[in-house]
């Protein structure tokens, strides 16, 4: 194979060889690799055979021959003269390059003179490249992660030069080279990769001398995840007891893998697809209160245990609202039911009697909604309205209700209740007004023996008289013995001072002599002698 090449590319020398000039000289350059077969032509008019022809390297005579019986040199066995006077050489060696001159005497006594400039090349070999931070897939393809730095590296070997390009090939482009340079490396980095470099880059090594070149390629990806987590999301049936749950985790290069499972219980729902989007249909019998589901997105961008996550905790319904609800005949109100922590959400009604007959919205029954309220506005109220009625929640987990009761009151039962309010007032007000009258007067009654005698011991007042002028009363208070440190016992007089009421009708019956000891008597004496 190297033979053929080498002869090809003979031809084409020829074909490119300058036009032989007026003296018969002509120039040719040849490249041979080591090992190769290198066949140097002299060039020759017609079909005239030479008949001597000498070869000459670097102005010393190396081979001579030709004719019709070309004979080797007997000091190199690897060069040959051929019987048109080309020079072959076998396993050609560095040491075999230089300029060589073919001499070749013609007929008539005429020669040819021709010049060849043989290279030895060797290369381009030993090319690799290098593209890290990358991982290799079990199919050699490199992996990158987006956002990261990337350098990439080529090498190679070449006599007696090379020259380096790094190529890509993407969708974005076709084949386009990115950087060259003469060298035996050559060094490309791209920061914060993105999925747009994704594609197949070549390290090209050619020899500039040979034109000899070697390729070496590998493809590499970019795999990138969105920075959010994924959605969970829910969807009621049409059968209130099963319930759709959906994982999406849109974004990420190359499809994630979605698995749907259940928190802390064995045995219970895990589904795993690879997907960017993951549905599980459930009823009421795989679901529980405070039941967690959980949806992990698994992808080789994301190290282990950095998964991303999203749940939700299962909660039946449990309506809120007052149970008794009295309401006046001919009057308007408005029952209201708030249902805000079931999970998925419920779905409230409200219903009428011990059948739980649904209410339909009309002139009579208006529904509202505010948030998580649902409100029933019941007009123009009867006898007829009263009763129980029911707040419906469910939910796929149960069916939760809230019970009211509406009582309705006719005017006249309310007029009897503002009559009893009013009495009972009435007598709540009295029993203060006794209980201030008799705590204002508690020292007259404790001092005059009970409630009877506050008017009339309105006038008594407590003389302290001393023991020393007890001569003046000894007739009329029992002197009491001496006590051990001689000194007696103070006496007390209680003096009666007639009301001012009774003091007209008293002067009236009284003698002259018993109005002037009244008079005395009513001096002040509420001094306290000792």
């Amino acid at each position: 194979m190297r033979i053929v090449a080498t002869v090809a590319l003979l031809h084409l020398c020829l074909c490119a060889t300058a036009a032989v000039s007026g003296n018969g000289f002509a120039e040719t350059a040849l490249t041979a690799a080591p090992g190769d077969v290198a066949l140097l032509p002299c060039f020759t008019l017609g079909n005239v055979t030479p008949s001597l022809t000498t070869w000459m390297k670097n102005g010393r005579e190396v081979i001579r021959g030709g004719g019709s019986s070309p004979s080797p040199s007997p000091a190199e066995q690897r060069l040959e003269v051929l019987h048109d006077g080309s020079l072959n050489i076998k396993g050609v060696t560095p040491g075999d390059e230089g300029s060589y001159l073919c001499n070749s005497s013609l007929p008539g006594n005429s020669t040819f003179h021709a010049r060849v400039l043989l290279q030895v090349t060797r290369g381009p070999k030993d090319v690799s490249l290098s593209i890290r931070p990358a991982t290799v897939l079990p199919n050699g393809t490199l992996v990158a992660l987006r956002g990261s730095n990337i350098s990439f590296n080529c090498s190679g070997s070449s006599f007696p030069s090379q020259w380096l390009t790094w190529a890509f090939t993407g969708a974005s482009s076709s084949n386009s080279s990115l950087v060259s340079t003469f060298g035996s490396w050559l060094d490309y980095r791209i920061e914060d990769i993105q999925p747009s470099a994704q594609g197949v880059y070549s390290c090209r090594a050619r020899n500039t001398v040979s034109d000899q070149a070697v390729n070496k390629s590998t493809q590499l990806l970019v795999y990138y995840v969105p920075d959010r987590h994924p959605e969970c999301m829910w969807e009621l049936a049409q059968d209130p007891s099963h319930v759709n749950f959906s994982c999406t985790w849109y974004g990420a290069y190359p499809t994630p893998t979605l698995r749907w499972r259940e928190e802390k219980r064995e045995g219970g729902i895990n589904v795993t697809e690879v997907t960017d989007s993951l549905t599980v249909a459930l009823n009421r019998s795989l679901l529980c209160d405070k039941q967690t589901l959980t949806c992990t997105a698994q992808h080789p961008a994301l190290a282990q245990g950095k998964e991303k996550t999203c749940s939700f905790t299962l909660k039946s319904p449990y309506p809120k609202g007052d149970p008794l609800v009295m309401a006046l005949e001919a009057t308007s109100i408005t029952l209201t039911c708030t249902e805000s922590v079931s999970v998925p959400p419920a779905k409230n009604t409200w219903r009428k009697g011990l059948q739980q007959d649904l209410i339909v919205p009309s002139s009579k029954y208006v529904l509202s909604k505010e948030g998580a309220e649902l409100k029933l506005t019941i007009h123009n109220i009867s006898k007829d309205d009263e009763g129980v009625y029911f707040c419906h929640s469910e939910n796929p987990l149960a069916v939760t209700e809230l019970e009211v009761y509406l009582t309705v009151r006719t005017s006249s039962a309310y007029t009897g209740a503002i009559v009893g309010i009013f009495i009972s007032a009435l007598i709540v007000g009295s029993a203060v007004i006794i209980a201030k009258t008799v705590y204002s007067s508690r020292h007259r009654i404790c001092l005059g023996g009970g409630f009877g005698q506050m008017e009339e011991d309105r006038g008594d007042v407590l003389s302290l008289v001393e023991s020393d002028d007890e001569q003046i009363f000894q007739d009329t208070v029992p002197r009491l013995p001496p006590l051990t440190n001689g000194r007696h016992t103070t006496l007390v007089q209680i003096h009666r001072i007639p009301s001012s009421d009774h003091e007209d009708a008293e002067t009236a019956d009284t003698s002259p002599q018993q109005q002037e000891d009244t008079e005395q008597t009513e001096e002040p004496v509420d001094l306290v002698t000792f």
